[in-house]
């Protein structure tokens, strides 16, 4: 469980008081007043001093003695800003400010809140770089861009222009590039780290966060991608040990980001046991900056109940609650408990990041699985070809309890994704959002390309976009909105530019787990030919449920 405190660590610029929760004990989930234990209120620093330093030099778990937050297993909001990842990669990104146009497409799918924008006022920035010493001052005002979006067009309208600067965190930084591979424009390449270069980041990056925050006139409240320009939507800091390139991380960055947008951190999780659960709390590191609690495999939605039942008690209903677990707790072992709560009616809302396996068991089969696919538990053999089932469609299913908002989206699709749970946030009932997230070790995806294969997923009918919204209508075909999809009227998408249709099959030929269905001439067998029908007939059923077929 984490807790959040008076002095925490700061997400973007420098630390604030936050004390959401409760002023006289740790402020957890659910208020429990540990005076009858003789706890004391967590102080943060003597947290640092003695923790954090302990496990950064190597003899925390051996040395260190138990204490009363360690057995209540109490770890401080934010710490993972203090772990450092700069030894895991040869390379680190580089920013190229004169190609950059200020589209926030790194910023945003980053995984590990390694990479920061931000724009100033260009006196602002003027003013402030004279404080910066004169060794460092060309190279820091080199970083500073003059876009389109930004400089040239405010000063069409008779106002100052902004500058923009991207600055790489080099202590989080995995060197995955997916953030090179996203930026259309060039204005990011891998370069190999050296002495001069990681100084000179650190540098950058130290005194990017002595500038303050963003002003908050160049960012447009209509462009939901500049949600990341405000300090307040940090909520996630990085430092969490996820694999490189994760696509669970970004998800959920960009959900804490649209969450602290809305509430800044007036909320909290309640998350299932799985890989996110252990990448974000591997002691005594947390990311996040909202108290957050991980329950069993199996019951995270009853918890999120027994969390919502109280908070309402205490008078606060208007704080969200987001349940997150993995395909693995929330299509199969946590069904029930999820069902229970969809139906209860509880104002909670439901985060599913759906990477199709148990990531955290070692890619084991779930109900999420593809037809076809590898994994564990359905390892592809000489009698058969992987996984024999076909894949439950949670979001069906939760369009049939009462009153339930449900969407299915990708971090790689950024407006719809904001949209959604936003849309989730403002809705006064149960709702749940499942991502598709890749799993880049139990998919056979390169680093690189978890934002990609989200796109190839959707346009090959494997993940349909969707949103159910019963607001909208007192219809099924009023609620459901597949907008998002490319070619919504059809069975498959036909690319423009190459003028061929894309279908399950090329999607299938991207990923290492259907690579035994194709021969040496890549043609694939007949078990894939059935998954892809398989696709195709849930893309029917949606299509006739939003009154497109």
């Amino acid at each position: 469980m984490s807790v959040v405190e008076k002095r925490v660590f700061p997400s973007m610029n420098q630390a604030s008081d936050r004390d959401p929760f409760n002023n006289n004990c740790y402020g957890t989930l659910v208020d429990t007043p540990y005076k009858q234990v003789n706890l004391p209120i967590l102080d943060v620093s003597e947290f640092n001093d003695r923790t954090i330093r302990a496990y950064e030099e190597g003899y925390g778990e051996k040395d260190l003695e138990a204490d009363l937050a360690l057995a209540r297993s109490l770890v401080p909001a934010g710490t993972a800003s203090l772990r450092d990842f700069s030894y895991v990669a040869p390379e680190i990104p580089e920013y190229i400010p004169s190609n950059c146009t200020g589209c926030m497409d790194c910023v945003t799918e980053c995984p590990d809140t390694a990479i920061l924008g931000k724009v100033l006022a260009e006196s602002t920035l003027e003013q402030k770089l004279q404080t910066v010493a004169e060794a460092d001052r060309e190279m820091f005002a080199f970083q500073w861009s003059k876009t389109r979006k930004y400089y040239e067009g405010p000063q069409k309208k008779g106002q100052e222009g902004g500058r923009f600067a991207i600055i790489i965190d080099p202590s989080k930084c995995k060197g995955c590039a997916e953030c090179v591979t996203v930026c259309d424009d060039g204005a990011l390449k891998m370069i190999p780290k050296t002495d001069k270069k990681i100084q000179d980041i650190r540098k950058s990056h130290r005194l990017f966060k002595e500038f303050g925050p963003s002003d908050e006139k160049y960012i447009n409240e209509n462009l939901l991608i500049d949600m990341m320009l405000k300090e307040k939507t940090h909520i996630y800091v990085g430092g969490a040990g996820s694999c490189a390139g994760c696509g669970e991380g970004t998800a959920l960055r960009m959900m804490c980001a649209a969450t602290g947008a809305k509430y800044g951190d007036q909320w909290a999780i309640v998350a299932a046991t799985g890989c996110n659960t252990v990448y974000t709390s591997t002691y005594p590191y947390n990311p996040y900056l909202v108290p957050w609690t991980n329950s069993l495999f199996e019951n995270a939605p009853a918890d999120a109940m027994g969390v919502r039942s109280r908070w309402d008690q205490k008078g606060w209903g208007d704080k969200p609650i987001w349940c997150i677990g993995g395909d693995g707790a929330m299509f199969d072992i946590g069904f029930q408990s999820l069902s229970r709560m969809l139906a209860s009616g509880a104002n909670i809302k439901v985060f599913v990041l759906d990477t199709q396996v148990y990531s955290n068991t070692g890619g084991q089969a779930s109900t999420s699985t593809y037809t076809g696919q590898n994994t564990k538990m359905s390892v592809h053999g000489k009698a058969y070809g992987g996984k024999q089932e076909r894949r439950k469609e949670i979001s069906q299913i939760a369009m049939m309890h009462p009153r339930t908002y449900v969407a299915q989206t990708t971090a790689a699709h950024t407006n719809h994704f904001y949209k959604a749970v936003l849309g989730a946030l403002e809705f006064d009932g149960p709702a749940i959002i499942t991502c598709y997230t890749t799993c880049q070790p139990e998919h056979g995806v390169a680093d690189n390309m978890a934002s990609d294969q989200a796109r190839l997923a959707v346009d090959t009918r494997a993940f349909p976009l969707m949103i159910y919204d019963p607001r909208a209508g007192d219809t099924i075909k009023k609620r459901l909105s597949l907008q998002g999809n490319p070619a919504m009227k059809e069975d498959w998408w036909t690319n423009p530019k190459t003028g061929e249709t894309v279908d399950f099959i090329d999607f299938c030929r991207s990923e290492g787990r259907f690579s035994k269905h194709f021969d040496k001439d890549g043609n694939p067998s007949e078990l894939l030919l059935y998954a892809k029908q398989d696709r195709l007939e849930n893309w029917h059923v949606l299509q006739e449920l939003a009154g497109l077929r």
